[in-house]
C-alpha cells in the first residue's frame, strides 16, 4: 500500500510542460510554486529572504530573484500571477495608511496585476483577512476589480486537500469568468499517517522537553482552560503549523509524546511532512530559518489542487477562444444565402 510519503514524493515533482509562465510574488521557500510546477507550470519567484531564495532555487526548476518588492517594481510579462503578500493587521477604518503602508505587500501585488495583465491571478492570506480586517480585504478587491477581473474569495482548509493539518487560509482569485475552486476531498490524512514511524525515532536533532518546560506547559494549559493537550495527536490531522509553534519553546509548541512518556519538539523534517513537503525538498539556512520557511509556506498539496484548477481554467479559455475564432471564420448563414 502506498504511504503518504510515497504519494507526496511522487506527485510533487516539478514537471514543466507547455503551460504559461507563473510569477510567484513573496514566494517564500516555494511551497506555492512547487504545487504549480508539479502541474506543469514554469515559475519565477520574487522573495527578499536569502535563505528562502536559496531553497527555492535548489529544489525548483524556476529561478528566484532576491528582491524587496514594492509598487514601483517592473515585472516581466506572464499569463499567471500568484503569491502571498504580507499584510499588516489593521483596518482601513483606523489610523493606519492602508495601501500606502510601506510594510504592506498588496500595493506591489496590485501593481504586478496592473502591469502584467495576467489571464488569471491569486493570492493567499490568513483567515483574519476575511473577518478582523474585512474592510481592508474589500479595499484590495475593489482595486483589483477595477482592473476588469471577476474577483472571488474562499476560505479553504488545507486538510480538505490531502494535507495532514487543519490550516485555514483565504484564497482570492481574479479571472475573466468560469473559474472553479478545488473540490473538497473527503479523505483526511492524520498526523500519524503522515509521519509513519518517525514519532518513535530519535535523531541527532531531536530536542526533548525538560522538567521545567513540562511544568511550564502544564501551567500554560491550565491557565488557558485547555481541554485537549496541545501535543501532536497521531490519530487526527495536526493543528495549524506555524513558525512560532514549530521553533519557539512556548506552551503552544508542537510536541510529540514518546512511548516512554518523554516529549520532544518536532524536527524540521516532521514539520515539513505535516505541511505536505516531499522528503526530497531540502531547506537551506539554519534550523531556525528552516522552521520559519516551513511554518510560513503554502502547503504544496493545497497549491497542487489550486494549480490544477488554474490549468483547467486556462485550457478551457483556449478552447473557448478557438471556438470563437472558428465561428468568425465560417460564413454567416445570410452570406451563404446571398452566395
Amino acid at each position: 500500500m502506498k504511504t503518504y510519503a510515497d504519494k507526496i514524493n511522487t506527485v510533487l515533482k516539478p514537471a514543466i510542460s507547455s503551460m504559461p509562465l507563473v510569477l510567484d510574488l513573496f514566494a517564500g521557500c516555494g511551497g506555492l510554486a512547487l504545487g504549480f510546477e508539479a502541474q506543469g507550470f514554469p515559475t519565477l519567484g520574487f522573495e527578499m529572504d536569502a535563505d528562502c531564495c536559496a531553497t527555492y532555487k535548489h529544489n525548483l526548476v524556476g529561478d528566484c530573484l532576491q528582491v524587496k518588492l514594492d509598487a514601483n517594481y517592473a515585472f516581466p510579462k506572464a499569463q499567471v500571477v500568484i503569491g502571498g503578500p504580507p499584510c499588516q493587521p489593521f483596518s482601513v477604518g483606523g489610523h493606519q495608511n492602508g495601501l500606502h503602508d510601506a510594510r504592506d505587500g498588496f500595493p506591489a501585488f496590485i501593481s504586478a496585476v496592473k502591469q502584467v495583465k495576467p489571464d488569471i491571478w491569486m493570492f493567499e492570506n490568513v483567515r483574519g483577512l476575511m473577518y478582523k480586517n474585512k474592510d481592508y480585504l474589500d479595499l484590495v478587491i475593489s482595486e483589483l476589480e477595477s482592473l476588469g477581473y471577476v474577483v472571488e474569495f474562499k476560505l479553504m482548509n488545507a486538510v480538505n486537500h490531502l494535507v495532514p493539518q487543519n490550516r485555514e487560509r483565504v484564497i482570492v482569485v481574479g479571472h475573466r469568468g468560469e473559474f472553479h475552486y478545488p473540490s473538497v476531498i473527503s479523505q483526511k490524512v492524520t498526523a500519524g499517517q503522515a509521519l509513519e514511524k518517525v514519532p518513535v525515532e530519535s535523531t541527532a536533532d531531536s530536542k526533548y522537553l525538560t522538567a521545567s518546560m513540562d511544568a511550564y506547559v502544564a501551567k500554560y494549559e491550565k491557565a488557558s482552560n485547555c481541554i485537549t493537550p496541545r501535543d501532536l495527536h497521531l490519530d487526527r490531522p495536526s493543528r495549524t503549523v506555524t513558525c512560532r509553534n514549530l521553533a519557539g519553546a512556548t506552551g503552544d509548541m508542537h510536541r510529540l509524546v514518546l512511548e516512554d512518556g518523554r516529549r520532544r519538539r518536532l524536527t524540521v523534517r516532521e514539520g515539513a511532512r505535516l505541511q505536505s513537503f516531499p522528503d526530497w525538498f531540502d531547506f537551506k539556512g539554519s534550523e531556525t530559518s528552516a522552521f520559519n520557511q516551513v511554518g510560513n509556506a503554502v502547503p504544496p498539496m493545497l497549491a497542487f489542487a489550486i494549480a490544477n484548477c488554474f490549468k483547467d481554467y486556462l485550457q478551457s479559455t483556449v478552447r473557448l477562444n478557438s471556438s470563437e475564432i472558428r465561428k468568425r471564420q465560417q460564413p454567416r448563414q445570410l452570406d451563404l444565402l446571398v452566395a
